[in-house]
Protein backbone atom coordinates (compact mmCIF):
# COMPACT_ATOMS: atom_id res chain seq x y z
CA UNK A 1 0.00 0.00 0.00
CA UNK A 2 1.30 3.41 -0.93
CA UNK A 3 1.93 5.80 1.61
CA UNK A 4 0.10 9.44 1.62
CA UNK A 5 0.68 12.44 3.05
CA UNK A 6 -1.61 15.21 2.77
CA UNK A 7 -0.50 19.35 2.72
CA UNK A 8 -2.70 21.74 3.04
CA UNK A 9 -2.28 25.48 3.45
CA UNK A 10 -4.95 27.67 4.66
CA UNK A 11 -5.36 31.63 5.52
CA UNK A 12 -6.75 32.62 9.40
CA UNK A 13 -8.54 35.23 7.30
CA UNK A 14 -12.10 34.29 6.04
CA UNK A 15 -11.54 34.05 1.88
CA UNK A 16 -14.53 34.33 -0.02
CA UNK A 17 -15.35 31.34 -1.71
CA UNK A 18 -12.84 29.27 0.13
CA UNK A 19 -14.16 26.10 1.66
CA UNK A 20 -13.25 25.57 5.01
CA UNK A 21 -10.34 23.80 5.75
CA UNK A 22 -12.01 20.95 7.30
CA UNK A 23 -13.71 20.34 4.44
CA UNK A 24 -11.28 20.43 2.26
CA UNK A 25 -9.08 18.16 4.41
CA UNK A 26 -11.50 15.37 4.82
CA UNK A 27 -12.20 15.55 0.50
CA UNK A 28 -8.79 14.63 0.71
CA UNK A 29 -8.77 11.91 2.91
CA UNK A 30 -11.50 10.11 1.05
CA UNK A 31 -9.48 10.48 -1.97
CA UNK A 32 -6.91 8.93 -0.74
CA UNK A 33 -9.24 6.20 0.59
CA UNK A 34 -10.15 5.59 -3.04
CA UNK A 35 -7.39 5.38 -4.32
CA UNK A 36 -6.31 2.79 -1.46
CA UNK A 37 -3.55 4.91 -0.13
CA UNK A 38 -2.49 4.77 3.32
CA UNK A 39 -2.25 8.10 4.79
CA UNK A 40 0.44 8.76 6.98
CA UNK A 41 0.50 11.82 7.99
CA UNK A 42 -1.16 15.37 7.58
CA UNK A 43 0.89 18.91 6.97
CA UNK A 44 -1.40 22.15 7.66
CA UNK A 45 -0.17 25.30 7.42
CA UNK A 46 -1.81 28.35 8.62
CA UNK A 47 -1.19 32.21 7.92
CA UNK A 48 -2.58 35.50 8.83
CA UNK A 49 -3.01 36.54 4.89
CA UNK A 50 0.02 39.55 5.41
CA UNK A 51 2.74 37.05 5.53
CA UNK A 52 2.79 33.52 5.14
CA UNK A 53 4.24 31.33 7.76
CA UNK A 54 5.19 28.04 6.41
CA UNK A 55 6.51 25.41 9.02
CA UNK A 56 4.71 22.38 7.90
CA UNK A 57 5.98 22.90 4.71
CA UNK A 58 9.47 23.01 5.46
CA UNK A 59 8.85 19.66 7.59
CA UNK A 60 6.71 18.05 4.92
CA UNK A 61 9.60 18.85 2.22
CA UNK A 62 12.13 17.04 4.80
CA UNK A 63 10.09 14.11 5.54
CA UNK A 64 9.82 13.87 1.10
CA UNK A 65 13.66 14.01 1.29
CA UNK A 66 13.70 10.86 3.95
CA UNK A 67 11.27 9.50 1.57
CA UNK A 68 8.34 8.68 4.64
CA UNK A 69 5.84 8.72 2.03
CA UNK A 70 5.37 8.08 -1.33
CA UNK A 71 2.71 10.51 -2.39
CA UNK A 72 1.87 13.73 -1.70
CA UNK A 73 -1.70 14.99 -2.62
CA UNK A 74 -3.01 18.74 -1.94
CA UNK A 75 -6.04 20.69 -2.85
CA UNK A 76 -4.89 22.60 -5.77
CA UNK A 77 -1.64 24.83 -6.78
CA UNK A 78 -2.93 28.06 -5.46
CA UNK A 79 -3.17 26.02 -2.12
CA UNK A 80 -0.35 24.53 -2.25
CA UNK A 81 2.43 27.56 -3.09
CA UNK A 82 1.44 31.50 -4.40
CA UNK A 83 5.29 32.12 -4.75
CA UNK A 84 5.26 31.79 -8.61
CA UNK A 85 5.71 29.87 -11.18
CA UNK A 86 9.85 28.88 -10.85
CA UNK A 87 9.64 28.14 -6.89
CA UNK A 88 6.50 26.34 -7.85
CA UNK A 89 8.00 24.01 -10.26
CA UNK A 90 11.43 23.92 -8.24
CA UNK A 91 9.76 22.41 -5.17
CA UNK A 92 7.86 19.78 -7.63
CA UNK A 93 10.63 19.31 -9.54
CA UNK A 94 12.08 18.12 -5.64
CA UNK A 95 9.50 16.01 -5.21
CA UNK A 96 10.46 14.05 -8.24
CA UNK A 97 14.18 13.75 -7.38
CA UNK A 98 12.84 12.35 -3.60
CA UNK A 99 11.11 9.72 -5.60
CA UNK A 100 7.76 11.24 -4.37
CA UNK A 101 4.60 11.66 -6.41
CA UNK A 102 2.28 14.05 -6.59
CA UNK A 103 -1.49 15.22 -7.18
CA UNK A 104 -4.05 17.79 -6.81
CA UNK A 105 -6.93 16.86 -5.88
CA UNK A 106 -9.12 20.20 -7.94
CA UNK A 107 -6.26 19.61 -11.78
CA UNK A 108 -6.66 15.96 -12.21
CA UNK A 109 -4.00 16.50 -14.66
CA UNK A 110 -0.99 17.75 -12.01
CA UNK A 111 -0.93 13.87 -11.29
CA UNK A 112 2.50 12.12 -11.39
CA UNK A 113 0.78 8.87 -9.78
CA UNK A 114 -0.50 6.99 -13.58
CA UNK A 115 1.30 5.92 -16.47
CA UNK A 116 1.76 9.78 -17.46
CA UNK A 117 3.28 10.68 -14.43
CA UNK A 118 6.81 10.45 -15.63
CA UNK A 119 5.94 13.09 -18.63
CA UNK A 120 3.94 15.66 -16.83
CA UNK A 121 7.24 15.77 -13.95
CA UNK A 122 9.34 15.91 -17.28
CA UNK A 123 7.35 18.95 -18.32
CA UNK A 124 7.54 20.28 -14.94
CA UNK A 125 11.26 20.19 -14.73
CA UNK A 126 11.77 21.98 -18.24
CA UNK A 127 9.57 24.55 -17.24
CA UNK A 128 11.35 25.46 -14.28
CA UNK A 129 14.48 24.91 -16.09
CA UNK A 130 13.15 27.69 -18.71
CA UNK A 131 12.06 30.16 -16.49
CA UNK A 132 15.14 29.81 -14.30
CA UNK A 133 16.41 31.12 -17.42
CA UNK A 134 14.46 33.60 -18.32
CA UNK A 135 14.52 35.25 -15.13
CA UNK A 136 18.43 35.58 -15.47
CA UNK A 137 17.98 37.00 -18.52
CA UNK A 138 15.99 39.57 -17.32
CA UNK A 139 18.11 40.51 -14.72
CA UNK A 140 20.71 40.63 -17.57
CA UNK A 141 19.08 42.89 -19.24
CA UNK A 142 17.88 45.49 -16.92
CA UNK A 143 21.51 45.36 -15.45
CA UNK A 144 23.31 45.90 -18.77
CA UNK A 145 20.54 48.89 -19.48
CA UNK A 146 21.67 50.69 -15.67
CA UNK A 147 25.16 49.91 -16.94
CA UNK A 148 24.28 51.77 -20.20
CA UNK A 149 22.30 54.89 -18.26
CA UNK A 150 25.07 55.20 -16.21
CA UNK A 151 24.05 53.75 -13.37
CA UNK A 152 26.50 52.62 -10.49
CA UNK A 153 26.25 49.28 -9.65
CA UNK A 154 26.79 47.09 -6.56
CA UNK A 155 26.81 48.93 -2.60
CA UNK A 156 28.11 52.56 -2.39
CA UNK A 157 31.76 52.80 -1.20
CA UNK A 158 31.99 53.73 2.34
CA UNK A 159 34.72 56.62 2.81
CA UNK A 160 36.41 55.32 6.65
CA UNK A 161 38.23 57.96 8.58
CA UNK A 162 40.61 55.36 9.51
CA UNK A 163 42.20 58.20 11.88
CA UNK A 164 39.18 58.14 14.01
CA UNK A 165 38.82 54.19 13.70
CA UNK A 166 42.50 54.28 15.15
CA UNK A 167 42.08 57.29 18.02
CA UNK A 168 38.65 55.51 19.29
CA UNK A 169 40.84 51.87 19.56
CA UNK A 170 43.67 53.77 21.35
CA UNK A 171 41.39 55.57 23.69
CA UNK A 172 40.30 51.78 24.94
CA UNK A 173 36.40 51.54 22.87
CA UNK A 174 36.28 48.22 21.90
CA UNK A 175 35.37 47.31 17.88
CA UNK A 176 31.64 47.21 18.85
CA UNK A 177 31.94 50.39 20.42
CA UNK A 178 33.80 51.78 17.54
CA UNK A 179 31.13 50.65 14.99
CA UNK A 180 28.42 52.24 16.58
CA UNK A 181 29.71 55.55 17.51
CA UNK A 182 31.15 55.73 13.69
CA UNK A 183 28.02 53.81 12.20
CA UNK A 184 30.47 51.87 10.39
CA UNK A 185 30.23 47.99 10.05
CA UNK A 186 31.48 45.55 12.51
CA UNK A 187 34.02 44.85 9.60
CA UNK A 188 34.56 47.86 8.12
CA UNK A 189 36.11 48.55 11.33
CA UNK A 190 38.34 45.58 11.57
CA UNK A 191 39.71 46.01 8.52
CA UNK A 192 40.78 49.80 9.29
CA UNK A 193 42.33 48.20 12.54
CA UNK A 194 44.15 45.91 10.16
CA UNK A 195 45.40 47.97 7.75
CA UNK A 196 47.12 49.96 10.69
CA UNK A 197 48.92 47.02 11.85
CA UNK A 198 50.10 46.23 8.39
CA UNK A 199 51.38 50.27 8.19
CA UNK A 200 53.39 49.68 11.66
CA UNK A 201 54.82 46.03 10.24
Amino acid sequence: MKKCALYARVSTRKEKGKQDPEVQLRLLREFAASQGWELTEEFVDRESGTKADRPAFIRMMQSASRHEFDILLFWSLDRFSREGILPTLTTLKRLTDYKVKYRSFEEAYIDTTNEWGDLIAAFAAKLAELEHKRIKARIAAGLAKAKADGTVLGRPRVIVDRTSVWKLKDSGKSIREIAVEMEYSHGTVQRALEARRKVAA
